[in-house]
Parts: structure tokens; sequence; C-alpha cells
């Protein structure tokens, strides 16, 4: 490890220009590669107090063993040059997208004598014409079966096209209709070229001529009394309107632009991008990449654009492209844009209307593409026992930690604080062991304190567990063997609290994990390991130790922590917003006892409202299926005892909503927690803090 001062360069030895620079290992290897409008007041920045740098800035700059710069006139030279020498050295700290898929594209090879259409991956050829990418190829074979009844251009390989040269004879798509069989000389070289450049306007958008114009045939046939050929025609227009049909419009006025999206955690990104042609989906890709560098969401945006547009010219970089946030600076990015397609381009951040609504489209396929990427990541066998020796080794504990428990607290302004508490073994979620707690020893907002007081009550739990079936007996005990001793309770279910972790994780710093310790050692446990992740800069704080445990950005074992603390944040969410939910609908026969939710819902019905049912008799009450006299009573009688209080108000609409009470039940979770039900379904990831 480099000791960044043995490398730093001289006072006023690094120019006051524009410019990119380079740091080198010792192996003479370039591990960054970056740009600057000032080289001096950027590199300036990686040479001050290693303490201030970002973990994973201070990983690159003491990797390095030099830096070099190369100074260059504009700011959008940078920019070209920078993306140069990424493309030409890959350097491991720098941002690099990978497609989450090798995309396929419809390609109409132009540079050929007669031009073919065929599916094409991987890297761009001179003289091709490319439209999308596409999702799958079957539906670039959907789209090119429909189109070949109007534009019969070839779609043969170069062997099948020789042979049928040869022979004399086509193949088969020339015997129906669908090539016009250039091979045999049904049509010259310059009509089939004619054909070949109609289809790529269709495919670019311009549709509506060709529309028009089989209409108008379609038409001047039927007068004639041409009836075959007009029938002829009109499933051609039909076979066109179907192939469009395949992607809706989205934009009006035909408008062509790109839609990029970036969902981001702490360690890595996706970023969909959605092409739109003639205010058509025309294509749609997303990549992944390892945020090995601290970078903004417009960064981000940026090192996508260069690698979208990188190796684009003319129209295949669109007039108008979309982002979620703006490079800094964005002048040089869109004049370097504009150099690309030789005429103006607006990169902006849509506000509003249609363009808005689709950017939140491609926003929600960017969120479902890193989590999926998460899930593939996470269901790899050797990749999770990687995971779990590496925080075995971090933390210094005895055996990998095949049970982990992690906590988190969640309120809204100090009201309804609940807290969470998921499981994970062998790396993977056990959703049945999951357990929500209500905050009950105070009132307020004080997640230490919560957090001690969660972490009583679960472990508390477990040593009555403990207790209660004998497991602190002798092994020469002959009760130990019988029922109840065992793993799980005397009716078959398994037990509530019987399992203890080999870690415990909470959410948040160095007070959190002392707080936990704290309660640990007050019950006596002494063989739990605890630690907790601290969100900003993913720090793992463990007890009684003044400095976080910094582990790689690029460990497993850290990629497994943020799984469990993100689980935990979404589930201790989920149950506050529930229970703040039914607050505001709670009602007075939330208060009757043995009253079920069925029978609370044949009461509304009946009444109308818990108004109407508040000013009914008991013999009124009784005329209600399923309820009985003294069940009756005991309705009137809660309702009397609670008092009419001031109608119930949106405070979004102004809507009085005393009258819509429909007694939905508050359900709460007992002293040591409330168990998740079986198959309960996996609600989406909270997006509150």
């Amino acid at each position: 490890m480099a000791d960044p001062s043995s490398y730093r360069p001289k006072p006023g030895q690094i120019p006051d220009s524009p410019g990119v620079y380079r740091f080198r290992d010792e192996h003479r290897r370039v591990i960054y590669v970056g740009k600057a409008k000032s080289l001096r007041q950027r590199l300036a920045n990686y040479f001050q107090d290693l303490a201030g740098l970002h973990p994973r800035t201070r990983t690159m700059v003491t990797t390095a063993a030099s830096v070099e710069w190369t100074v260059v006139s504009t700011e959008v030279e940078a920019l070209q040059l920078e993306y140069s020498w990424i493309k030409e050295y890959d350097p491991r700290f720098n941002v690099k997208y990978r497609d989450d898929k090798s995309y396929p594209y419809l390609a109409v090879t132009m540079n050929e004598e007669f031009p073919r259409v065929q599916v094409m991956r991987g890297h761009k050829k001179k003289g091709v014409r490319y439209f999308g990418p596409y999702g799958h190829a079957w539906a670039i074979r959907d789209t090119v079966d429909l189109l070949l009844r109007v534009f019969p251009v070839r779609t043969c390989s170069a062997g099948v096209f020789k042979n049928a040269a040869r022979t004399g004879r086509p193949c088969l798509l020339g015997y129906i209709g669908k090539c016009s069989a250039p091979c045999v000389e049904r049509v010259s070289a310059e009509e089939h070229r004619e054909l070949a450049e109609e289809f790529c306007d269709f495919m670019a958008g311009r549709t509506g001529t060709y529309l028009r114009r089989l209409e108008k045939q379609m038409t001047e046939a039927a007068e004639d009394l041409e009836y075959e050929r007009a029938g002829r025609l009109r499933d051609d227009i039909e076979a066109l309107k179907k192939a469009m049909e395949k992607s809706a419009v989205v934009l009006a006025d035909a408008t062509d632009a790109d839609l990029i999206a970036v969902a981001e955690d702490e360690l890595e990104a996706a970023v969909q991008i959605f092409h739109v042609r003639g205010g058509r989906v025309r294509g749609q890709r997303g990549w992944v990449t390892d945020k090995v560098e601290e970078v903004t969401t417009g960064a981000l945006v940026e090192h996508a654009l260069q690698q979208l547009y990188g190796e684009e010219k003319g129209d295949a970089v669109p007039k108008e492209v979309l982002v979620p946030a703006l490079p800094d600076p964005v002048e040089p990015v869109q004049e370097w844009l504009t150099e690309r397609r030789g005429s103006g381009v607006s990169l902006r951040i849509p506000q509003r209307g249609d363009k808005k609504a689709l950017m939140e489209t491609v926003q929600r396929n960017a969120l479902q593409a890193l989590g999926l990427h998460k899930t593939k990541r996470a269901s790899d066998l050797t990749t999770r026992s990687r995971a779990l020796e590496e925080i075995a080794e971090a933390l210094d504990l005895d055996s990998a930690p095949l049970r982990i428990e992690c906590y988190d607290i969640s309120h809204l302004q100090g009201d309804d604080v609940v807290a969470s508490m998921v499981v994970f073994e062998d790396g993977l979620q056990r959703k049945s062991e999951y357990r929500r707690f209500q905050i009950k020893g105070f009132e307020g907002q004080d997640d230490v304190r919560s957090m001690h007081e969660v972490i009583t009550r679960r472990f508390r739990r477990y040593l009555a567990e403990k207790e209660r079936t004998g497991e602190w007996a002798d092994d020469e005990n002959p009760d130990a063997d019988r029922p109840g001793n065992g793993l799980t309770e005397e009716d078959g279910r398994p037990k509530r609290f019987a399992y203890p972790p080999q870690l415990v994780v909470v959410d948040g710093g160095q007070p959190q994990v002392a707080a936990a310790k704290r309660a640990l050692d007050e019950l006596g446990i002494d063989d739990i390991a605890v630690c907790g992740l601290a969100k900003r800069l993913e720090e793992v704080w463990v007890p009684d130790e003044g400095d976080p445990v910094v582990l790689p950005r690029t460990s497993e074992g850290l990629y497994l922590l943020q799984r469990v603390r993100d689980e935990a944040h979404r589930f201790a969410i989920t149950y506050q917003r529930t229970k703040r939910a039914k607050r505001f609908r709670s009602s007075p026969l939330d208060d009757v006892p043995g009253l079920g939710e069925t029978r609370k819902q044949a009461l509304i019905k009946h009444f109308g409202s818990v108004k109407r049912l508040r000013s009914a008799t008991v013999d009124q009450i009784c005329e209600v299926p399923g309820i009985g006299r003294k069940t009756a009573e005991s309705i009137a009688a809660a309702l009397v005892r609670a008092a009419p209080a001031a109608p119930a108000v949106n405070t979004a609409t102004g809507e009085i909503m005393e009258d819509d009470e429909d007694g939905a039940p508050e359900t709460t979770a007992d002293a040591p927690g409330e168990p998740v039900p079986a198959g309960a379904p996996d609600e989406r990831r909270g997006q509150e803090t």
C-alpha cells in the first residue's frame, strides 16, 4: 500500500488548465482515468489527509504509485480523451457499465451488393443500419416476418444465396412472396437496394408515407375492379399496422429521444435506456455497474452517455436525451453529443407531461433490473459461502455466521415507533422467522433506547425458551428428550425464539451497536457477536472499537450485510406504514371482545356506518346475522363508552371521514414480537428513511 505523499507532484508542477489524468500502480498499470476543468484543483483533492477521503477514493490513491496528466485545450477534448483512455486501459477503479445481457439488433447490411436483413449482436459494423436493441431475438423475427410481405428484402445467408444463384431456383421465401429473389434476378440489384432503403425508412419511423401510398393503391385497385390486388394491398396494410402496434405511441409529435434512468445504492448502479423513434419505443437496453469510485447520479449519467454514444454518429444520436440528473458541468457533454450527431442535441431532465411519465416507467425498469441483479448474485452458493467467510474474518469470529439477525427502528417523527427483526440463514432470507415489535417502554423518538429495548425483549424470550425446554439441563437429565425440548412446540409448530443467531446486525453506527451489546451483557449472553452497518459510508462498527471496520468495496461480505440491513429497513417501514394506516382507520368496534372482522363488516354493511350503528338499539343490533344478544349488548356498551369525537378529516382533501368508518381492527404485536404469517406477500421496499 503506497503513501500518496510519496508520488505527489511538486507545488506549481500541475497546470491550471483542462486535461485528463491517469493514476498508475506499482506495475505501471492504469487504475483510474479522470478529467478535470482544472487539473491543479482536481488533483489536489486526492492528496489531502487520507482520513478526509471517501473510503473508495482512499483505496484508489493508496493502490496507486504515480499520477500523470495530459493537457487539452477544451473540456470537450477532455471528455473525448477520457472516453478513449477508459476504452484502451480498462482501469479497475473507473465506473464501467456492463450489459446485463447481449442485446440483439435488427440489422440491414447496406454495405453489401444485395442488402440482407438479419439479427445481429456484438460490435456494430461500418455500413450496416441497426435498429433496436430488442429484448429478445424472437421479437425481431416477428417484426421482420410481418414487414417482408410489404418489403420483400433478402434474409438468407451468403451460402444459401450463392446456391440459389447456381441452381436458378429461389428459396421457399421467394416462392411465397416474402423475398424478391434477387438471387435468380427477379429484381435487379438497384431495385432490391431501393426495397432495403424503404424497409430502413419504415423501421426509422417514417411509416405514414408508406401507409398512405398503399391505401391509395388499394382504393385505385378496387375502383378498377382488381379485387384480388386490392385484397393483397389490404393485407399488406394490416401487416404494417400490426408491426407498428408492437410498439405503442408513447410520445406525441413523432419525437425522437432516448430516455436514461438510473437506480443505485451504495455499491452498485443499474441504468436503463428506452430508445424512442417516431414517438414509439423502438428498443430497450440496460447496464449494471459496480460503484468502485465515489460518484454522483450526474456522473453515472455522464459515463452512461459516453458508453451509449461513444461509437455512434449521425442519426444514431437522437435530437433529445432525457436524463434523471445532469452532468456537472453539462455544457461539454452537450457539445460532445452535438458533435457526434452533427446537429443540436438537447440534454435535459423532463419536468412534466408524457415525457416525465415515460421517464417514471424507465425508472421502474431500472429498479427492477437492479433488484434482479442482486437476487441473481445472492442466489449463488459459492458467492454466499465466500460472503459468510469474509464476514467471519473481518469480525474475527470463530466460524461463519450461518444465522444472522438484523434489527431496524422505524417511526414517523416519533409516532408509531416500531422495530423489525429479519433473519438470514446460509445467506438467504428466512421470512418465516421475521418478527415485528412495537416499542412500549417509552414514548417519543430515541433510536438507541429503542434498539436496547428490542434486543432485550428478543433475547429475554430466547432465554425463557431455553429454560422452559430444559436445554440448560445436564446431558444426563432423562427428561431432556421429552416432547417440547426439541426445536418444535408440542403441537408441532416451530418455537418462536428458540434459535440464537451467531451474529446480530443493527442498522446504525456506534451508539446503536453499544446499545445492543449492553442489552446482551445485561442478560448474561456473551456468545453472540454484534455489529452495525452505518448507511452513509457503509462502515461496519463493532463494540468497544473507536474506528469502524472498512470492508473492501468489492467484498461479498459487505454486499451480504447490506442486503440484510436493507431488508430490515424495508420490513420496518412496511410495518410502520401499516400501523399508521390502521390508526387512522380505527373504530370503537375494535374494543369489543370476540368481535371478528367478518361480523364487523356485517354490522357496517347492515347499518351503513358506525354513526348509524351507535344510534341503534340492542334489538336492532340483534337483527344482524351472527350477532347474539350478549354480543349486541357488548357492542352497544362499547359504543356508549366511546364518546363521539370530532369527525375525522382527510387533511389532503378536507373530506369528513366519520361516516366511512369500516371498523377495521388494528392488530398489534405481543410483548416479544409479532410473527409474519407464512406465505405472506413480499411488499415493495419502502423509500422513506
